[in-house]
């Protein structure tokens, strides 16, 4: 009877008997090699550990520079979340109440962290780059309902010299300006709806030194 050759033949190199009697224990060489080493265990929260620069961390609704949201409510990134993790609810901007360049903002925005997945695809879905990831990863908490963050938790703070929405897109502008880039601060138009419509509000230059 014709004797087959095996199926497969292994190419590594046969033990002798001194390798064959220590190979139950060769896998603790990597332990011996480590054992005496200093640990690096990181001591969180004592010590923090700096993130990646492009770690996926917390979302961020971000600003033009006079102070306007980029969001403009179109809903791209609920559609793009593969957790259905993003609700957002857009509405229109009127002159008494221009919260974004153009004519849509969003009026709702809410991101669950119960359900994101950090995938970072809503960023890759949003036109206007109005949310980013930031490098905050302590998103634990003591309720379920505390990790729905909601519009207020995820805007961006005001920078020096911007103005808190609503207020006027800059004066001769449209959103395409905004989008371009030419944009660049507030103008004394701007300054001056402000104070005309909310002279308390803590944006303003004189009421910020105050």
């Amino acid at each position: 009877m014709e004797q087959r050759e095996p199926a497969f033949e292994s190419n590594l190199p046969k033990k002798g008997p001194i390798g064959s009697f220590f190979a139950p224990v060769a896998g603790f060489g990597v332990t011996m090699r480590n054992f005496f080493r200093a640990p690096k265990t990181e001591q969180y929260p004592k010590e923090k550990v700096p993130t990646e620069p492009r770690y996926h961390g917390r979302h961020q609704l971000n600003r033009h520079p006079d102070g306007l949201e980029k969001c403009i409510g179109c809903e791209l990134c609920a559609w793009a979340c593969p957790a259905d993790a993003i609700y957002v609810e857009g509405d229109s901007n009127t002159p008494e109440a221009q919260f974004s360049p153009g004519e849509r903002y969003g009026r709702v925005y809410q991101i669950n962290y119960l359900r994101c997945i950090f995938c970072g695809l809503c960023i890759e879905a949003c036109p206007t780059r109005a949310l980013t990831m930031t490098n905050d990863y302590e998103l634990a908490g003591p309720t379920r309902e505390g990790l729905i963050y909601e519009k207020q938790d995820l805007l961006a703070p005001l920078g020096e010299g911007m103005l808190a929405a609503p207020h006027p897109m800059a004066l001769g502008t449209t959103d395409k300006e905004y989008y371009r880039g030419d944009v660049i601060g507030v103008d004394e138009d701007q300054i001056e709806w402000v104070r005309e419509n909310r002279p308390n509000d803590p944006s303003l230059p004189e009421v910020n030194r105050a």
